[in-house]
């Protein structure tokens, strides 16, 4: 995109010519200015400096504009759905197709950059207006643990445990997407809204006005992709550490799993599986526990599970990897993990492991990591888990910044890395086979991420209730950016400051026991349910056996999860089909309940589900701990209990608990009704995380399993909460394959009128192999009451 040469018209003040339909150029005395509509509420702005040429193709936005009907008067510009604004300083201001004021520009400021390898590009700032109680969401994931971004100061660029997607959005139902790979500034406070960043050839943004939460991520998505659908498998449980150490160890845990009859779906190998740091991410199995790594993946297939693994955007000099990129000069120079290529902590700067991370901006460097990675692939590997896709940049330089990236510098495309080097896999993927959909894990996660098959977790937290509190409103936040894909490391990845009596112990100490059961039960309403960390193993066997309070809370909640897997598959359906998001902070659904709108701690998960977990510590005493906010290293304790303080996890404890206005509301583990705007007290054991059904809401449940697929869904029971008309669609399709983009699914919807007491069962629409014809549900009410349904597909009304 160049701007062309303008003419004036003496009226205005500035330039005015049309270039296309849905395409208008105007000229300030500072800069040229393109207002480009891609749909009737979606615009993009540009401004470039006089005499400064503008071209360039987004890694994030993949749409193309649409031909829309635009009318132009003067400095003013409509479409069906915005009314656009120049002044004659070239300040912007939106607003609705009825003249309501959205966002208004306050200025603007382009500062050339005169050495160095971006010379000639920009330092370029955007300020806006926002009202005085307006909130904002969105960014990504800051730990702070605050929802509403207001008053918020932030350099973003990616790291270990806060990860930036540039996109903001106002409960007004404006969203805004800056289109820029350098870091970037973001500040709010009396003086704007403020995004500032380092390089740039011209000031680049979309302006989304979606009307509400939900449209807004919609157009996100619309401009930057649609979300694929994970494999059924993804959604059970998955068991991790950090880490096996053999092949067998894996094996073994898959293994105990099966014999206590405890669901699991996946387990994760993380690194050295390769064996020296020399060897990084060699992407063999080359230590010496692992030479049966092939062995090793037939066996837990064998076990009906899967195994997901660690690859890392680095390179040891030993690798094949490492000379292919070498030779081709597709290595940065800069400081990574790991900084030794000795194994024991703190590394040994004195043998430097020469890790060096790739450059994922190259399409010839993702190629030759697929070439690499394709090794596992080909012995089974069912899944991704991408590290330090951030990746780790340590004790980061000018020169560093300066270091050539695919078509411009390491300062110019910083934040996108994760972008492209997730991208390089899932599409790779893609064309190698479309029998196993992609699956990754990843540490970070820029704008548009949401198209790759990716499911984004927050880094290396700390294992503290200060931290998980926090995990809350940050997952909320990077949702709203467009990409619903995100999870936690379950009881946070450092435990160690609850080790009293040696490694390990703090799945025997109350406080971490207290906080992971907690932890656990947020995950619950995670996209991804996975428990994972360091300084102790997590496997459930590891709090205690059967029968005790630990152990029976946390295999509790993992049958839950298998026993929702209907719900959440079909809001995967949702999501992909829809632009439909899984974890919704509560202003999506009841916006005109403003005590929702700065609500960290409770959210909807899907149209249903509200998820109220418990974050603070109620049978022990809060573990305080100083975390580092870069790393999530834990260091002195401030405040502690023993783990011989006397725990009675078997007593109630109580605690308050906001349901919204403008619904009935049903606790899903007493059936109890509750009006909505008001906090109510709930009893809280151990065991139970609150959670509540709106009404109207229909809840399909399965029945309890040990592996996603060991029982079909042929006999179903079906949560019917009345108050209000309310609808459901159960999805299903073969569960790991891309057949469902042919059409080769089916579908089943619900309908229940609340006023005449009557749920229809609709005919099933499509078909798929292996589809289920004849079933059963069984209807069930808060009130006990029980209905019993034979089902073959054709539309059957029942009267509740």
């Amino acid at each position: 995109m160049i701007f062309r040469k303008l003419f004036l018209i003496g009226f205005i003040g500035f330039a005015m010519t049309t270039t296309a339909k849905n395409e208008v150029e105007f000229t300030t005395k500072s800069c040229n200015i393109k207002v480009e509509f891609y749909t009737p509420s979606i615009v993009r702005i540009v401004k470039v400096p006089i005499g400064h040429t503008f071209n360039k193709k987004s890694l994030v936005v993949i749409a193309n504009p649409l031909d829309v009907a635009i009318t132009r008067n003067g400095n003013k510009v409509t479409s069906d759905s915005l009314s656009i604004t120049v002044d004659n300083l070239g300040r912007i201001t939106f607003k609705n197709k009825k003249g309501k004021l959205l966002l208004k520009e306050k200025n603007c400021n382009f500062v050339l950059r005169t050495d160095g390898a971006d010379k000639g590009a920009y330092k370029v700032s955007q300020t806006f207006s926002l009202e005085k109680d307006e909130p904002v969401y969105g960014l990504g994931t800051i730990q702070n643990g605050i929802l509403n971004r207001r008053n918020t100061h932030k350099l973003m660029e990616q790291s270990n445990l806060e990860d930036f997607q540039n996109v903001v959005q106002s409960i007004k139902g404006w969203g805004l997407y800056w289109d820029n790979y350098s870091p970037t500034n973001y500040d709010d406070d009396a003086n704007g809204m403020s995004l500032s960043s380092e390089v740039g050839d011209g000031m680049d943004y979309y302006f989304m006005y979606g009307k509400n939460a939900d449209g807004v991520i919609s157009q996100m998505r619309h401009l930057s992709g649609k979300v694929p659908m994970f494999p059924l498998w993804t959604f059970g449980y998955w068991q991790s550490k950090e880490r096996y150490k053999s092949s067998k160890e894996v094996v073994d845990v898959v293994d105990k799993y099966r014999e206590l009859h405890v669901p699991l779906d996946g387990i994760i190998q993380d690194w050295q599986y390769w064996g020296s740091n020399y060897n990084w991410n060699a992407m063999e199995f080359l230590a010496d526990d692992y030479l049966d790594g092939a062995k090793m993946i037939e066996k837990v297939h064998s076990m009906n599970a899967h195994l997901m693994i660690s690859i890392w955007a680095s390179f040891g000099p030993m690798t094949k990897a490492y000379k292919q990129l070498n030779e081709k000069g597709l290595l940065f120079d800069f400081q990574t993990w790991p900084q030794s290529g000795l194994t024991p902590w703190p590394p040994r700067m004195d043998y430097p492991s020469g890790v060096r991370v790739y450059d994922a901006f190259s399409q010839d460097a993702r190629d030759i990591y697929w070439q690499n990675l394709k090794r596992l692939f080909n012995q089974g590997v069912d899944a991704w888990w991408m590290d330090s896709t951030d990746p780790d940049f340590f004790n980061p330089t000018d020169k560093d910044y300066e270091h050539k990236a695919g078509n411009g510098t390491w300062r110019s495309l910083r934040n996108a890395f994760p972008l492209c080097t997730v991208g390089g896999v899932y599409d790779s993927q893609r064309k190698e086979n479309s029998d196993k959909r992609v699956f990754i894990m990843t540490r970070s996660a820029f704008a548009g991420q949401q198209r790759y098959g990716s499911n984004m977790w927050s880094g290396d937290v700390a294992s503290s209730w200060d931290m998980l509190r926090k995990q809350i409103p940050a997952g909320l936040n990077f949702s709203l950016t467009g990409d619903p894909n995100f999870n936690t490391d379950i009881g946070g990845f450092f435990c160690g400051s609850y080790n009293n009596n040696g490694s390990g112990s703090a799945t025997h100490n109350p406080q971490y026991q207290e906080l992971y059961v907690r932890w656990l039960q947020y995950g619950l309403f995670c996209p991804v349910f996975r428990s994972h960390g360091t300084d102790a193993p997590r496997e459930i066997y590891q709090f205690g056996k059967k029968g005790e309070p630990i152990y029976d809370a946390i295999e509790k909640m993992i049958n839950l999860r298998y026993r929702l897997l209907p719900y959440i598959y079909s809001t995967a359906w949702q999501v992909t089909s829809k632009d439909y998001s899984y974890m919704r902070p509560l202003f999506s659904d009841f916006a005109s309940d403003r005590k929702v709108w700065n609500m960290p701690n409770e959210f909807m998960f899907g149209s249903s589900i509200l998820a109220a977990p418990i974050v603070e510590a109620s049978y022990t005493q809060e573990k305080i701990i100083k975390e580092n906010a870069m790393t999530g290293w834990d260091s002195k304790e401030v405040n502690a209990q023993t783990e011989n303080s006397a725990i009675n996890f078997k007593e109630n404890k109580t605690t308050l608990k906001y349901l919204p206005a403008g619904t009935k509301w049903f606790d899903f583990w007493t059936g109890k009704e509750y009006k909505g705007g008001q906090y109510v007290n709930l009893n809280t054991p151990l065991a139970d995380v609150p959670m509540f059904m709106r009404a109207g809401s229909i809840i399909p449940l399965a029945p309890e399993m040990e592996y996603t697929g060991e029982k079909k869904w042929d006999n179903l029971e079906i949560r019917l909460y009345p108050g209000a008309d309310g609808d459901f669609t159960l999805y299903e399709d073969e569960g790991d394959n891309y057949n469902y983009e042919k059409g080769m699914y089916a579908t089943i919807n619900f309908h229940w009128d609340n006023a005449n007491k009557i749920l229809t069962i609709g005919k099933q629409e499509g078909n798929y192999p292996g589809i289920i014809k004849d079933r059963q549900f069984n209807i069930v009410t808060p009130n006990g009451k029980k209905y019993h349904i034979n089902y073959n597909g054709s539309e059957i009304k029942a009267h509740i």
